[in-house]
């Protein structure tokens, strides 16, 4: 299987998705846009994995390369191949799907439990996670539902977490790929945005949850990813 993917800065990677893959034998290529990079063909792939970025869907002047993007995403669905954003990737998704992308009424950084609907209970990987499960969350925007996707998720802050479209398309406003090197990397690129709020904590209070949550939320994303592989559904 052949996994490309859309990188929008370089501290936020793909995380532990990319062990997930390399330890099931799937070659990985990657656009990385603060670089230049061009796209492939849609043709030359069989997953696009759309990674976060603290920009804006709607930033296309200051990014040009947004309006790129959002044409091979476009592109990605009429070909059904299978897509899931992360975060910006998940917004970025929702856009091009005809919802609205805008500000959340609060911004949600730090580990915060998501609440999953009976629209995940097809996957085994949420469904035993049952009545909620915490997460990490770095994010100011939020969307609306894709008209024809199904609500998974939903968090005390922000109503749309997850969603799955036609069965092939999964959108998570969350990281689950957070690995230790990567939650360095975003405090260090976001430090400024560590104030006082309802749903924002402390760099101390993300670092000394880590070692509760990380390993299973890994857990979590493989099983989840192994499952987008091979549905059931």
């Amino acid at each position: 299987m052949n996994i490309h993917y859309f990188q929008h800065v370089p501290f936020e990677g793909l995380g532990s998705i990319r062990e997930w893959a390399e330890q099931r034998g799937y070659s990985l290529s990657v656009t990385k846009f603060y670089e230049g990079d061009k796209i492939p063909s849609v043709e030359e792939i069989d997953w696009l994995i759309v990674m976060g970025g603290p920009m804006s869907v709607h930033d296309e002047k200051k990014y040009p390369w947004l309006k790129q993007e959002k044409e091979f995403i476009q592109e990605a669905i009429e070909k059904e191949k299978t897509i899931i954003g992360v975060c910006l990737g998940a917004q970025l998704i929702a856009d091009i799907l005809g919802a609205e992308v805008y500000p959340n009424q609060e911004k949600e950084i730090g580990w915060f439990p998501v609440k999953f609907t009976d629209y995940a209970n097809p996957f085994k990987s949420l469904n035993k996670l049952k009545p909620d499960f915490t997460v990490f969350h770095w994010h100011g925007d939020t969307f609306d539902l894709p008209k024809g996707s199904k609500h998974l998720a939903f968090s005390e802050a922000c109503r749309n977490q997850a969603y799955l479209y036609n069965e092939k398309v999964l959108g998570l406003q969350y990281h689950l790929e957070t690995t230790k090197d990567s939650l360095l990397q975003m405090i260090s690129h976001g430090r400024d945005e560590l104030i006082s709020g309802r749903y924002i904590q402390s760099e101390n209070e993300i670092l000394v949850q880590q070692d509760l949550f990380l390993s299973v939320n890994k857990k979590v994303l493989f099983a989840l990813l192994d499952e987008m592989a091979n549905p059931v559904w």
